[in-house]
C-alpha cells in the first residue's frame, strides 16, 4: 500500500465524497417518500446529513476500505437503506417509481454539480481532486443502483413494469440478489455492464 501524502490525501477525499454521496442518495429516497405521503424516514430520523444513522458496516466501511487499500482505482459502496412504507403512498405505482429513482437521480445531480465546480475552480488542487472524484463516484453510484437485481433500486423500477406472472418469478431473485451482485463484482462483469455508460456520461460532463 502507498503511504505517501498525496496518495493518502486522495484516499481521504474519495472516502469523504463517497460517504457524502451515499447519504444524499438515501436522504433522496426518504424525502421523495415523504412527498408521496410516507413519513417513515422522517419519523426515524433518517432525513439527516449526520452520517451515523446511515452507516452500513459492509457498504459504507468494509467494501470502500478494501477497494481503497487494494488500489482498485474505483470506489463505490452504499449506506443503510432508508425505511420506506409503500402502504402510505397516495399512489402506489407513482410512489414506488419516484422513490426508487430518487437515489440514482440524486447521484446524477451531484455529478453535474461537481462537474460545474470542476469547471469553475482553478488553482486549488484539493478542491479540483474532490470535484473530480465527485463526478466519477456519483456516476458509478447512479449506474450501480440502477442495475435490476434485488435489492438495488433498478429492481424496484423494473418490477413495476412486469406483468404479474413475471413479477412473481422475478421475486425469486430477492434471496440471492446480493450473491449475484458479488458474483458480478468479482468476475468483472459488473464493470463490463457499467463502464460503457459511465464513459459516455463522464465524457459529457468532463468534456
Amino acid at each position: 500500500m502507498n503511504f505517501s501524502v498525496p496518495h493518502l490525501t486522495a484516499m481521504a477525499l474519495m472516502a469523504a465524497v463517497l460517504l457524502f454521496s451515499v447519504i444524499i442518495h438515501e436522504i433522496a429516497h426518504g424525502y421523495v417518500a415523504l412527498l408521496n405521503g410516507d413519513p417513515t424516514a422522517r419519523m426515524l430520523g433518517r432525513l439527516t446529513l449526520n452520517p451515523v444513522p446511515h452507516i452500513d458496516p459492509i457498504g459504507t466501511i468494509l467494501l470502500p476500505a478494501l477497494l481503497l487499500i487494494s488500489g482498485a482505482g474505483i470506489l463505490f459502496g452504499w449506506a443503510k437503506p432508508v425505511p420506506v412504507n409503500p402502504r402510505n403512498f397516495r399512489n402506489y405505482r407513482w410512489g414506488e417509481l419516484t422513490v426508487s429513482a430518487a437515489g440514482a437521480l440524486s447521484n446524477l445531480a451531484l455529478a453535474v454539480i461537481f462537474a460545474v465546480i470542476l469547471r469553475l475552480v482553478s488553482g486549488n488542487l484539493g478542491l479540483l481532486m474532490l470535484a473530480g472524484f465527485g463526478v466519477k463516484i456519483n456516476i458509478i453510484l447512479a449506474l450501480f443502483n440502477l442495475i435490476p437485481i434485488p435489492p438495488l433500486d433498478g429492481s424496484h423500477i423494473l418490477n413495476l413494469f412486469l406483468p404479474a406472472n413475471l413479477s412473481r418469478l422475478y421475486s425469486y431473485l430477492e434471496p440471492v440478489g446480493f450473491i449475484l451482485i458479488l458474483v458480478l463484482f468479482y468476475t468483472g462483469i459488473l464493470w463490463w455492464i457499467i463502464m460503457p455508460v459511465y464513459n459516455l456520461i463522464a465524457s459529457f460532463l468532463l468534456g
